[in-house]
């Protein structure tokens, strides 16, 4: 598919990954364009590693990189981290939630109720993207995605380090692209 199947400008890009994903994030934040007009939003399981993911990916992306912080308004060409153990939630009025309910498919936190929070949020100017995990977290969230309008890219399983997560989405529907790490961040720069 090419890059053209992806029509409509973002209010926000989500992103989510698990086991395998560390390093395509840390590529695919190295390579956006500082000039983004969208908040970026990603989603990782991980464990109680929140400053030094932070720090990470602030030394590498050119844009800002911060911890999201409950009933913080999302900011464009602002990229904000899911904290460990916290749901990421974005609210009707673009604000960020942080939630400690129950863990979602063993995760806390969960791709799907990200995912799910901005499509109600953006609807169709939401485009999301699912890379390499060991769950089906975020399978479900595409489809509520898809649902409302939103656009949805999910990582190539032959390119993903663990494919269960992009064949578990793969599963359910077609995404508009389906690419290999390396593209990722081509993909949502080209909205500029």
């Amino acid at each position: 598919m090419a890059k053209s199947d992806l029509s409509n400008i973002p209010g926000c890009v989500v992103i989510g990954g698990s086991a395998g994903s560390l390093k395509v994030i840390l590529s695919l934040v190295t390579a956006l364009d500082a000039r983004l007009p969208f908040p970026v939003v990603i989603v990782l399981h991980r464990k109680n590693d929140a400053s030094s993911l932070e720090h990470l990916l602030n030394d590498r992306c050119p844009l800002r990189v911060k911890e999201a912080e409950d009933k913080e308004d999302l900011a464009p060409g602002t990229v904000y981290l899911a904290p460990p153990d916290y749901h990421l939630l974005i609210e009707s009025d673009h604000s960020l939630s942080l939630d400690a309910s129950e863990k979602v498919l063993w995760s806390r936190p969960s791709i799907d109720v990200t995912f799910q929070s901005a499509a109600e949020a953006f609807g169709h100017h939401v485009l999301a993207i699912l890379l390499s995990g060991a769950n089906n977290d975020g399978a479900s969230g595409l489809e509520y995605i898809r649902h409302h309008g939103g656009q949805i890219i999910v990582q190539d399983p032959d390119n993903a380090e663990i494919p269960v997560m992009p064949r578990a989405a793969l599963a359910r529907l077609r995404p508009d692209l389906l690419l290999p790490d390396y593209a990722m961040a081509a993909a949502i720069n080209h909205f500029l």
